[in-house]
């Protein structure tokens, strides 16, 4: 008996040796299952919420646009160059009364959103949930007492919303020294731009410790907590991994595949490495066959991640659908962020656009979940290209319109779905379903809608006349059916 036992010690030996060993490409392909469920997922909600919602991107009568790097709010303590000390009073000011966790799991429900990601610690370093490895967090340092965090994991548990967690390992103004910026110079490793231009580093008042004391008392610590305390996560989220080491970043990667081995990883672990991409903040891509993983767009209600008080730019619901049906056309999956204020209040706007982008997905749903893109994305006119946060401001009164000869394409099985923004009072000609381009076609309908549409297959095209008894001004979706495999 005792050698049974000790046989079966050593093979758990063995088996926990291997699984540290496993190189990064053995732990990325594994996940290919997590991979394919997030392509179905298409749509989610993010949510930065921190301490900087109080100031609201105002600092001593500063807005954001008036200080040093983004001009978005929760970097007001990078902008500003607020000392660490005088940044943490706001800790003892943070008391978000109004913050309903369940309303905003049922928010993100109702909003047609698959999955949820939340701040657990951005990059100045306070934590949203009670955190033992540090008492900077809102739990130990604020009156609120209350962890943020736990809130919204239970409350998507009970809505059926997926759950996943942003961390800032890389960048942490309180405890982070500058952010790694020295020690990279040290190791003679080939910096990327970002990293040369010392973007995000606490170059005004860093941290006594040195960054590898940040990352082994702190950074390394919290991610290990924070996957042990909220088990079953659906993704991890790194960000601005600038001035990590490959090493630093393998190893980010391993004690989020050890904790937790279906979760996925996004790309800002840091050289090369996660198991999903972000062409970039706000960003559409413009050549998404050249993303080889699966990707993901991480877009704005306004112009600001964080809670910015005088930011009123808020993008309409049609705005809105054309990211959404753009990026989801393309292949990839747009993770759209709300800000709450400093009481734990959504803002109104935020909320009904995104209410009235779930009516939408209500009807036309089925042409975004578990779809796949198509070999043409988009059919018309109107070419809108996003490239950034500010890229949509910079446009001055740039106005999203769209034509009813608009269409975004997505595949699933032997079906095809047609999307357009603009209903279609005349009969419209959809060029690239001909026969030859697309296969014979067999049956269409329109989602949403029993009434059955007219439609004929030509040399030009699909034409086909929408009813005009129930039409909407955010437009519909075509379900399409081919007679054989859709070419």
């Amino acid at each position: 008996m005792k050698k049974t036992i000790q046989i079966l010690l050593a093979t758990l030996l063995i088996s926990c040796n291997a699984k540290k060993e496993l190189s990064y490409e053995q732990m990325n392909t594994s996940k290919k299952q997590s991979m394919e469920a997030f392509n179905d997922a298409k749509y989610g909600m993010f949510i930065h919420w921190g301490l900087y919602a109080i100031p609201g991107g105002i600092w001593k009568g500063k807005k954001m646009e008036e200080l040093k790097g983004p001009k978005v709010a929760e970097w007001i303590q990078f902008g500003a160059e607020i000392p660490r000390a005088e940044y943490a009073q706001l800790a003892t000011q943070f008391n978000p009364t109004q913050f309903d966790a369940d309303a905003i799991a049922k928010l993100a429900k109702d909003a047609g959103m698959k999955y949820l990601v939340v701040t657990s610690k951005h990059h100045d370093g306070f934590a949203m949930y009670d955190s033992k490895v540090s008492q900077y967090d809102i739990v130990d340092a604020s009156p609120y007492k209350k962890d943020v965090v736990k809130q919204l994991y239970d409350a998507c548990k009970k809505q059926g919303i997926d759950f996943g967690l942003y961390y800032s390992h890389n960048i942490d103004w309180m405890d982070g020294n500058d952010c790694g910026y020295t020690e990279l110079v040290k190791t003679g490793l080939e910096m990327n731009e970002k990293a040369k231009r010392k973007a995000g580093a606490n170059m005004w008042d860093p941290s006594p410790n040195t960054f590898t004391e940040y990352l082994n008392n702190k950074a390394y610590p919290q991610v290990n907590e924070i996957l042990t305390k909220f088990p079953d996560l659906k993704t991890l989220w790194y960000d601005m991994g600038h001035f990590v080491t490959p090493e630093q970043s393998l190893k980010f990667y391993k004690i989020a595949y050890d904790k937790q081995p279906k979760m996925l990883v996004n790309s800002r672990v840091g050289n090369g490495l996660g198991d999903f991409d972000i062409p970039g903040d706000n960003v559409i891509p413009q050549n998404h066959l050249e993303i080889t993983k699966p990707w993901q767009t991480v877009g704005t209600t306004n112009n600001s991640w964080g809670y910015n008080s005088y930011d009123h730019d808020w993008k309409s619901v049609k705005e809105l659908l054309f990211w959404l049906t753009e990026i989801v056309s393309k292949g990839g999956n747009y993770m759209l962020n709300i800000g709450p204020d400093a009481t734990g209040h959504v803002p109104d706007e935020s909320v009904n656009n995104l209410l009235e982008v779930g009516k939408w997905l209500k009807l036309n749903g089925e042409a975004i979940y578990n779809t796949r893109k198509w070999k043409i994305t988009h059919e018309g006119p109107t070419n809108i290209e996003m490239k950034g946060t500010h890229d949509r401001a910079n446009k001055g009164d740039f106005k999203f319109q769209f034509s009813p000869q608009d269409f975004w394409f997505t595949q699933k099985e032997n079906h095809l779905f047609v999307m357009a923004l603009e209903y279609a009072t005349a009969p419209v000609v959809i060029k690239s379903l001909t026969k030859e381009n697309a296969g014979k076609i067999k049956k269409v309908s329109q989602l949403g809608n029993l009434s059955a549409v007219q439609w004929k297959q030509t040399t030009n095209g699909l034409e086909v006349t929408l009813d005009q008894k129930n039409s909407n001004v955010n437009g519909y979706a075509l379900k399409i059916e081919f007679s054989e495999k859709l070419k």
